[in-house]
């Protein structure tokens, strides 16, 4: 049986791959430096700026998922991500291991009409543009046949557990479960695309099924048409007993917040993802595996519940 390592083992998406793996019997393996111990689960600490350790961490695996988050921080990416990146494509081709990298929309930048997978990378932001730098290895592999990658894109994450970080879960869900108005930010009008975290677990489980997948860029599956700010935060009220109104957060309160709030400061230059909508086609990933994304409705009430709940 195929052993599949996770490396970033305490990560949002984790927690969501694991059941799936878990529920297909599949040997796992999860790395951090410090990962909590899974009944059935192989665990292993390791520091993915260390090569060697980043080695032994992959050693024996047929496929890993690199789900590693890093401090919100374009510094903290610009010394980090190449480092890890190389160190984990060394890893992998040392022990003959198959990538998959989940990756964001930072590389596209400010796009008119739907995202897909032809959607060429025009970053406007440092963040972005580092991203594009690390994809750029895993391009060269790609190009090379060195080692079977795939480049797993997703929106900004909702879903069941998903508070920090997520606009939609501080912004929405948590608000209305303390009985305040929703917020949005910049523009409640247009059209935004978030992935849905249980679908991203099914996801990347279905495409480390399918080796003709490799060597490929995938937008992640994603629900369609993309609902307004105002749109998806009235029907979160609807399943929290809140209001239906939302309050939009105007883009020069985020820079006023960036003054004394780190991760507001590093989130303004992505603004622009906020202010004329932004949204995704995932209809190749459908099509192509007989995947159906969770609708919205399902995904906001599962999630909904999850927050009154917790």
């Amino acid at each position: 049986m195929q052993l599949h390592t996770i490396l970033g083992a305490k990560g949002t998406i984790t927690t969501q791959l694991l059941p799936v793996l878990q529920q297909h019997g599949e040997n796992i393996r999860l790395v951090s430096r410090h990962p909590t111990p899974v009944a059935g689960v192989e665990t292993r600490s390791a520091d993915f700026l260390d090569a060697e350790q980043t080695r032994l961490a992959v050693e024996g695996s047929a496929i890993v998922y690199l789900l590693v988050g890093l401090e919100y921080s374009a510094k903290v990416w610009r010394r980090d991500w190449p480092v890890i990146m190389r160190n984990v494509i060394a890893a992998c081709k040392a022990t003959q291991a198959q990538l998959i990298f989940l990756d964001s929309l930072y590389t596209y930048g400010r796009v008119e009409g739907a995202i897909t997978e032809a959607t060429p990378t025009r970053p406007v932001s440092e963040k972005g543009r580092i991203l594009v730098e690390i994809e750029s290895l895993l391009l060269a592999e790609r190009h090379s046949g060195g080692l079977p990658a795939i480049i797993a894109k997703a929106s900004d994450f909702y879903g069941p557990g998903v508070v920090e970080k997520s606009w939609a879960g501080t912004l929405v869900f948590s608000r209305l479960k303390n009985k305040q108005t929703p917020q949005w930010a910049i523009n409640a009008r247009v059209p935004r695309t978030y992935t849905y975290t249980p679908d991203i677990g099914r996801a990347l489980y279905v495409l480390a099924q399918h080796p003709e997948a490799f060597h490929q860029t995938w937008i992640l599956p994603v629900a369609s048409p993309a609902l307004t700010g105002q749109e998806f935060s009235a029907l979160a009220a609807q399943y929290m007993q809140g209001t239906g109104r939302v309050q939009v957060i105007p883009k020069w309160v985020f820079r006023l917040m960036g003054l004394f709030i780190p991760f507001m400061k590093e989130a303004h230059e992505m603004m622009y993802q906020d202010e004329n909508g932004y949204v995704l086609d995932s209809t190749r990933f459908n099509q192509t595996f007989g995947f159906t994304p969770t609708p919205y409705e399902e995904g906001i009430r599962t999630t909904a519940e999850w927050f009154l709940k917790n």
